[in-house]
């Protein structure tokens, strides 16, 4: 049992003995706490259910107000960061202590200053790197260990046939930021898998996300793009998060 104030204990992945047990699980119908353990300690414990409230809430702001793209301002950048902000506290109320919450925060914090960013068109290039240095931090909470190639060649295929399509529309200036940004975000997705639980779902959900905004902006106009694109990307966000809660220690205050 590892300490909250003093634990220093690294997120682990899955054992593969772990990940046979969850597929045995699913063919057996044994109960759900067997397959979603992360989402299971939400519900389990109140003070993970009090702590993700203010997140909730901003999410709800966020959308009740929705305030138009096009005015650009220092409070739609703040109520637009304010759900991953709460995420940041989330994690120092309730998740263990240690370097991988630490990781995970400084994800969370870098995103947010994306997220403030991208409010302004002139500052793109600022968001990207911003959303860069975040998947950095999310890969170092994850780990390298166990490598699984193959789950990797498959996420490069699929990211490579994206952007393939994705390249015939960008300006020559925009192809190197955007492959590099797709080159991190397709190392995390991959890492993510491997981790599994809830952190493989967000990475999915993030990686969606981020395809459907670079088409809306590069390629073609989608209907209901933001809707989708915020959408997604907080849950993507808070599924992430969700995986800090996988280590024993959770805070009880």
């Amino acid at each position: 049992m590892c300490n909250h104030k003093t634990s220093l204990c690294p997120l682990k992945p899955l054992a593969p003995k772990e990940k046979q047990l969850s597929m045995d699980a699913r063919k057996e119908g044994l109960p759900l706490e067997t397959l979603f353990s992360d989402q299971v300690r939400t519900c389990k414990y109140p003070q993970v259910r009090r702590w993700l409230a203010p997140f909730i809430l901003a999410c709800s702001l966020y959308f009740l107000l929705w305030i138009p793209v096009d005015q650009p301002s220092w409070v739609s950048a703040l109520i637009k960061c304010q759900p991953i902000l709460c995420l940041v506290v989330f994690l120092w109320a309730v998740a263990p202590g240690g370097s991988s919450t630490w990781l995970l925060q400084g994800a969370l914090v870098c995103s947010a200053v994306g997220d403030a960013c991208l409010i302004w068109p002139e500052a793109f290039f600022y968001g990207t790197a911003a959303f860069s240095v975040a998947h950095l931090f999310y890969l170092g909470a994850f780990g390298l260990t166990p490598l699984q190639p193959g789950l990797l060649l498959c996420t490069t295929l699929a990211s490579l046939t994206y952007y393939s399509f994705l390249l015939l529309h960008l300006e020559q200036g925009m192809v190197l930021p955007v492959m590099a940004y797709g080159l991190i975000l397709n190392s995390m997705l991959w890492r993510s898998l491997v981790w599994g639980g809830s952190a493989s779902w967000g990475a999915v959900l993030f990686t969606f996300s981020d395809g459907v905004l670079a088409w809306d902006t590069f390629v073609y106009s989608l209907p209901f793009a933001r809707l989708v694109t915020m959408s997604t990307y907080y849950a993507a966000q808070l599924l992430l998060i969700l995986s800090a809660l996988r280590n024993p220690g959770l805070k009880t205050h």
